[in-house]
């Protein structure tokens, strides 16, 4: 017995050809209707081409009807003319044999008696796009450009440019850039002029290259009788007209200071448009052509301060973001002049985060003398939002106004008031910007100390916070009384610390409070050298081993380096040079000012991958095959050239060591550490009393002085777990992108990599053949130099459990930040180690 019919899962709907017999269907219709005119047939015409047009505009093909398409055009309907003209212009470029059976009827309707018949099929015609039918175009061009009406000439204008772009030369014999001139400066509708001005600028902008003419042609553009005659009639174009309008404007260099005057005279009312693009466009002419006149161009900042406050507050939150990024661009440059309006830029609560974060950086800007603490009280009640990264910028901004001296005292009361709330992202903001307030106001050392003495530790997660509140326990160990302890406590929990950055600052802090403390620190830097100098970070061990040298050469000297007298820090480095602030400056009305970068670093082929890469996974290019879609880095050109060769000559002739080091690295014994005593600092003097040729006895002094156990000679370097991964791994992306979703980052670290592999990175397979060798697999890649991101994969071989790592090389400071996440969180250690090793072996022999 024959198995029942089993129905489709999906059934078709109306308008969605099941397969060929639909097509066929609505094939055989329209050649019913093709010619006919009984009444009701333009209606039965209209239903099937809302079918054909809805079908391919949801991916169908249905080419087919092509010709049925074209015998149903004669007709007087524009409705059924304008979806006739959207499906030819779809399948015309695809099909250009199929093109050629549009040109009559498309012709005849350039003809045809209704103007917007004649535009509609001009503007179809000259879509085509197909270069062997340009011949068919300069006729219908020319009688379009001459058209008594004004859309029929609007659209034969942008039909210029679409020819120049499929055959110039086409374009340049028929002498259509003369007549676009001539209507330019002739003819009476603005439409007419805007389309003239931009196919002028395209045309000649891209013929310029390689003709003279079109050289002095383009520069005709910028003369004073096309400017001025163009901002006489600025008020009867449209809003994106006077934006090009505009655009020209500023590239105009008028030839004394009265004919600055005058254009700020004219356009003086387009400061008050309603429109934001407008009132930019203007503003960016008043600011360039006053330069030159510092008193004219700072009462231009008068000038323009209320029209953008307006747009600040009248519009969207997209627009307010636009008008705000300019303003801080401005405010940056003259913030006294915006001092008085601070108020302006106090957060709503209503308002989107990007623009209360802008708003915050805006308010520190505008901070001084008279007005810091009304700003100081706003943004301490900021510090308490429920949007926590605002919580955090505000906290930042209460810091960075301290730091530009304006009421301190205040300021660092609220600041260790903020230590008292007892929230984590708080408390830790708060203890960068102590330290940082410290480093430049070390008479408030006491107040400070006698709050942050109270923070445990062990309540201070982030790393960025836990380093400062160590770096503050071994710069201040003299007043802190229990310091040498705490510190003791965090290097007895070394292995638990994955922050690489927390463990340099560990390092140092410690033998501060050694310098200042000995007897009580003594034990604790023993631990802190030995585990530091077995660190599987780069950094961190290297940092170990030359303190370690230090001490071994002379106490007093290890003291000078590492803990002299100190100077308050006057300037702290700036984020954006002046340089960089100017060309965003002349890059004014563009998208550099919302990006705060010059366009250069975000257009410029020089700057830009092949595709797009997003921090969100989801949006990745993923390959199944490790190195498919790797983005190709730019070359680092290092500023000295003789880095590389001296790192390969110090690579040569040396036998690794610890982490692949040549030098040989003591290890810790705990039991052997001697009891702490009241010996003075001065006392261990005899550490460095050896001759350099007497070494060895000057060594084995300090090893015993910090417990380090030198009776096995050379350290040997730790074995890595045993860890045996699959070098045949396979990961579906799709699941891995729910991994990753769905894991906790089980570490996070920043390692250094070889300069010989970053030199390698100008071709990023090699760093994927390379972790390949080791088991590591790449499933995607991405990012534009400086920073390229890659994520890798491996699995073990005796389980399916996967590891998943997302590593971001910068190729500028040769750092890579890498996050692990694992199914088997107990090897995620050994993982890494595997990996560490992998990725330091890059670019080595």
């Amino acid at each position: 017995m024959a198995p029942p019919h089993q129905q489709s899962q999906r059934s078709a709907s109306p308008s969605q050809p099941s397969g060929k017999s639909e097509v066929t269907d609505l094939k055989s219709q329209l050649r019913q209707l093709a010619g006919s005119r009984a009444p009701g047939a333009d209606d039965a015409k209209r239903d099937l081409y809302k079918k054909v047009i809805s079908n391919m505009t949801i991916g169908i093909d249905v080419s087919a009807l092509f010709g049925e398409m074209v015998m149903c055009s004669a007709t007087s309907d524009t409705v059924l003319k304008k979806m006739c003209y959207l499906y030819v212009g779809n399948y015309a470029k695809v099909n250009p044999d199929l093109a050629l059976l549009t040109i009559n009827f498309l012709q005849r309707d350039c003809k045809d008696q209704d103007p917007m018949i004649r535009g509609l099929a001009l503007r179809s015609l000259c879509s085509l796009r197909v270069a062997n039918l340009v011949e068919y175009l300069v006729g219908p061009l020319g009688s379009g450009l001459k058209d008594n009406n004004s859309y029929v000439r609007t659209v034969a204008v942008i039909g210029v440019l679409k020819l120049y772009h499929i055959s110039a030369s086409t374009c340049i014999d028929a002498d259509f850039p003369a007549t676009l001139k001539h209507l330019l400066l002739n003819d009476p509708d603005t439409q007419v002029v805007t389309n003239c001005l931009s196919a002028l600028q395209e045309i000649w902008t891209l013929e310029s290259t390689t003709s003279e003419e079109a050289a002095r042609e383009r520069e005709t553009l910028l003369s004073k009788p096309v400017v001025y005659y163009l901002l006489n009639r600025i008020k009867e174009f449209n809003e994106w007209a006077q934006c090009l309008v505009l655009e020209l404007v500023t590239k105009y260099i008028p030839s004394d200071n009265s004919e600055i005057f005058d254009i700020m005279n004219l356009l003086e009312d387009r400061l008050q448009h309603a429109n934001g693009a407008v009132v930019l466009a203007t503003t960016k002419i008043f600011l360039h052509l006053t330069l030159s006149m510092a008193d004219v161009h700072q009462q231009v900042y008068e000038r323009i301060k209320a029209p953008l406050l307006t747009q600040v507050s009248s519009g969207s939150p997209e627009q307010s973001y636009a008008i705000l990024s300019h303003l801080h661009l401005l405010v940056l440059r003259a913030p006294y002049i915006f001092a008085s309006d601070y108020k302006h830029f106090y957060c709503q609560y209503n308002e989107p985060s990007y623009v209360k974060k802008l708003k915050l950086e805006m308010l520190t800007a505008v901070a001084n003398e008279s007005n810091t603490y009304e700003i100081v009280t706003e943004l301490c009640e900021y510090a308490a939002n429920v949007d926590i990264p605002i919580a955090r910028e505000s906290i930042r901004a209460v810091g960075k106004i301290a730091l530009q001296q304006y009421d301190v005292n205040a300021i660092v009361d609220r600041l260790l008031q903020f230590l008292e709330m007892e929230k984590d992202y708080v408390t830790s903001e708060t203890l960068v910007l102590v330290k940082d307030l410290l480093r430049k106001y070390p008479q408030w050392s006491q107040d400070c100390i006698a709050v942050v003495g109270n923070i445990s530790s062990k309540n201070v997660q982030e790393p960025k916070a836990k380093a400062a509140l160590i770096w503050m326990l071994g710069e201040y160990s003299q007043d802190m009384q229990d310091a040498p302890y705490v510190l003791e406590s965090l290097v007895e929990n070394w292995d638990e610390e994955h922050s690489a950055e927390v463990r340099l600052h560990l390092l140092t802090a410690v033998m501060k409070c050694f310098f200042k403390r000995p007897p009580e620190t003594q034990k604790a830097l023993g631990a802190a050298l030995a585990a530091g100098i077995a660190d599987f970070h780069q950094d961190v061990h290297d940092r170990a081993l030359f303190y370690y040298r230090l001490l071994k050469c002379k106490v007093s000297v290890a003291e000078s380096v590492v803990n002299p007298p100190k100077q308050a820090v006057s300037v702290f480095a700036d984020t954006q040079s002046n340089e960089i602030k100017d060309r965003i400056f002349d890059e004014f009305n563009t998208l550099s000012v919302v990006y705060q970068k010059p366009s250069y670093m975000f257009t410029d082929k020089e700057h830009r991958g092949t595709f797009e890469f997003s921090d969100e996974l989801g949006n990745l290019s993923i390959s199944a095959e490790p190195g498919d879609a790797v983005v190709p880095a730019q070359i680092v050109e290092a500023n000295d050239k003789d880095l590389l060769l001296s790192t390969e000559e110090k690579y040569e002739g040396r036998e690794p060591g610890i982490n692949g080091s040549a030098y040989s690295a003591p290890s810790y014994d705990g039991s052997s550490a001697p009891s702490a005593t009241s010996q003075p600092l001065a006392d261990l003097s005899f550490l460095s009393t050896s001759a350099p040729g007497q070494a060895p006895s000057s060594s084995l002094a300090i090893d015993d002085l910090f417990g380090l156990d030198f009776s096995v000679g050379t350290a040997a370097t730790p074995s890595p777990p045993s860890l045996n991964l699959n070098p045949k791994a396979a990961l579906d992306p799709g699941t891995f992108q729910q991994k990753w979703r769905q894991l906790p980052i089980s570490i996070s670290e920043e390692y250094s990599i070889s300069l010989q592999g970053v030199a390698l990175l100008t071709s990023p397979q090699t760093l994927l053949r390379h972790m390949q060798s080791h088991s590591i697999h790449c499933i995607a890649s991405g990012g534009q130099s400086p920073n390229l991101k890659f994520f890798f994969f491996a699995q073990k071989v005796e389980e399916a459990s996967s590891y998943l790592v997302e590593c971001i090389i910068n190729t500028s400071s040769a750092k890579s930040q890498v996050k692990i996440k694992a199914d088997d969180q107990s090897s995620t250690q050994a993982f890494a180690t595997l990996f560490l090793s992998a990725l330091s072996k890059f670019g080595l022999p």
